[in-house]
Order: structure tokens, then sequence, then C-alpha cells
């Protein structure tokens, strides 16, 4: 008996180490896994007492997230949303879009858009996550366009931008007509033929081929004072994005410059005005116009100028190209970048396959 006894015993004895053992284990897993999550809850609730937090963030609504993201872009403005206004009539003035058309149906169509290279997309969504309407689109030759077709929206969000920020290039005729049609098309006073008709002749009107916005009318002598009264720096950042280049450019086989470049086949006297706010000069090509500067001095002050301002991924490309002015690189280095930014500006590469 005391012999099977001894054996029960020490088997029951082995049996609950063991437990012991497990049961320890587990209340330490427990104690770290509260721990944890103790720390992560003070981690939270300090994080977001400083409006920061991750966590907060992710459960924030998606719309003012993207909005202040956005916003932070134009902090140190006291109105960012009036800047933003400023900046994407430059953007339009470059690569926008107003268009509307007859359908086979007979209903009208309207359309706000802006287009891009797809390497550019980073812009488009910018204007998407403030305007927080609209949609992206994107084709098989490289083009991403953010479009906004419906009507009310265009009138809600697009008109009072550009009703109180005109267009300083001949895109104003067309955004005028854009207007007019689209508050025609949304007048209950007016019959389905009243309307077509009516429409229809805005739509047919020509611009005329000297037709310059209505607000350089009475600037017969630009001068600097005059032309910071119509062209704002957010709007000649956002020209800048649509239609400007920074290149760098071989001289011969020991010297590389920098060149700022920006074109337009009409309206030379939107290159005129930023000629002025630049200290650059304007040539006259023989299909188009070009404002170029080249010179050490100038291309210091247009760093200046343009340093922490584009919201695009040209943001890069100025990056490069002003760091090839302010680093002393040798003519290899120079060469290096002058191949990084070409590769920027090549719409058919993959901008987030580059290394910098």
């Amino acid at each position: 008996m005391s012999y099977y006894y001894f054996i029960i015993t020490d088997k029951l004895s082995k049996n609950i180490t063991r437990c012991g053992k497990l049961l320890k284990h587990y209340i330490n897993q427990c104690m770290k896994m509260t721990t944890n999550l103790l720390f992560q809850y003070d981690y939270v609730k300090m994080s977001s007492t400083r409006g920061q937090s991750a966590w907060f963030t992710k459960y924030r609504k998606s719309s003012e997230t993207k909005r202040n993201a956005f916003f932070s872009l134009f902090t140190k403005s006291p109105d960012p949303y009036d800047d933003f206004s400023k900046w994407i009539v430059g953007v339009v003035d470059g690569d926008g879009t107003f268009y509307f058309n007859k359908t086979k149906k007979s209903y009208w169509t309207f359309c706000f858009k802006i287009s891009q290279s797809k390497y550019n997309m980073r812009m488009l969504n910018y204007i998407k996550s403030m305007l927080q309407v609209g949609t992206i689109n994107t084709s098989e030759v490289n083009i991403a366009e953010y479009r906004i077709r419906n009507i009310d929206h265009i009138i809600k969000y697009i008109l009072p931008i550009f009703d109180k920020y005109l267009l300083l290039t001949k895109k104003e005729f067309s955004y005028n007509q854009f207007r007019e049609a689209i508050l025609i098309y949304k007048d209950i006073s007016l019959s389905h033929s009243n309307k077509d008709y009516l429409i229809t002749n805005i739509k047919n009107k020509i611009m005329p081929t000297n037709y310059v916005s209505s607000v350089w009318k009475n600037t017969h002598n630009l001068t600097l004072p005059i032309v910071n009264t119509i062209m704002s720096k957010q709007w000649l950042i956002g020209f800048t994005e649509a239609e400007g280049s920074f290149y760098l450019v071989k001289k011969d086989c020991k010297r590389i410059i920098q060149m700022f470049e920006i074109t337009q086949k009409h309206d030379k006297i939107v290159l005129e005005a930023i000629a002025k706010i630049l200290s650059m000069k304007v040539y006259n090509k023989k299909t188009y116009y070009t404002c170029i500067s080249t010179s050490k001095e100038n291309i210091q002050g247009i760093i200046q100028y343009f340093s922490n301002t584009i919201k695009g991924v040209k943001s890069l490309e100025f990056k490069l190209w002003s760091r090839s002015f302010t680093k002393r690189l040798s003519y290899s280095q120079l060469e290096d970048l002058q191949i990084k930014i070409n590769k920027i500006r090549n719409k058919h590469k993959d901008i987030n396959s580059l290394v910098y």
C-alpha cells in the first residue's frame, strides 16, 4: 500500500508542478498583454491630446483628415482655402478645361477637368482631397484627369472660385461660356427648348483671335506694382506646376547650367507679367512665346521664390534642380542630376520606381 501510495503521490506532485508552471506562464502572458494595452492606451491618450495620434486620425472622418492634410500645405496663410483657390486658378490656366456638349439624346453635359501626366497624380489627389468631389481617371496614353461632371457640384464648388479669382489667360473665354451655359441649364424658369436654343448659341460663339483676359484690359504699360495687383504668388506657383520647367543644360563639355522656362502658344502678356516678377526675358519663337532665365542672379531669385511652395511631383524636380545650384557639385554629379530630372520629366517613366 505504502509503495503504491508513494508512486501515486509522486505522479500527482509532478502533474501539479507542471500545472503550476503552465499557470504561472499564462499569468505572465496575461500581465504582459495587460501592460501593453495600458501602455498603448496611455500613448493614444497622450498623442490624441496633441492632435497627432495615428489611432485618432485613423478613425476621424476621412473628409476632415484629407482636408486638413491639404491645408497643411498652406499653414503659413491665415486663409488656406483662399490660397488654394488662387493656386488652382493658376493650375487651370495651364492645364484645365471647361467643357460642355450636347449628347445624341439632346441632353447637355458639363465637365470641369484638369489633366496631368500619370506621374503627377499627387497633385490631382491634392485637388480632389480639397474639393471633396469629383473623380480621377487614367488612360492608356499616360494621362490622368481630375473631373467633375455633377452639375450641382460644379455650381457649388467650382464657379465661386473662378468668379472670385479670374483666369489670366484666354481660358477665361471658355469659362465665361461654360458658366453662362450651365446656369441657363439649371434655370427652372426656362423651357427645355429655350435652354437648348440659348446654350447652342453660346456653344457656337468663336473666341476672337486677339482675345485677352479681362484682367489685362486696362494695363497698357505693365509695371511690377500693376502686375502684383493682378498675378498672385499662389497663381504663379499653380501655373508653374502646370507649365514651368526646371532644366539642367550642357553648355559645353565642361559646363552645365541651370535654366528655368515657361512657354505659351498664346497669352504673351501673361509671360511678360511673369517676367516682371521673376526678372526674366520673353522671347518670340516661330509658333510660341517663351520666358527663360539662365543667369546665376536670376536663378538664385527663382529658387528663393519657389522654395517650399510647389505641391505636386514637380517639387521633386525643383528640389534636384535647386540643389544643383546651391551645392558645389562636380560635372559628373551635375550629369547625374540632369539624368534624374529628365527621368522625372519623362512621362512614360514610373515616378515611384526612381531612387533619389
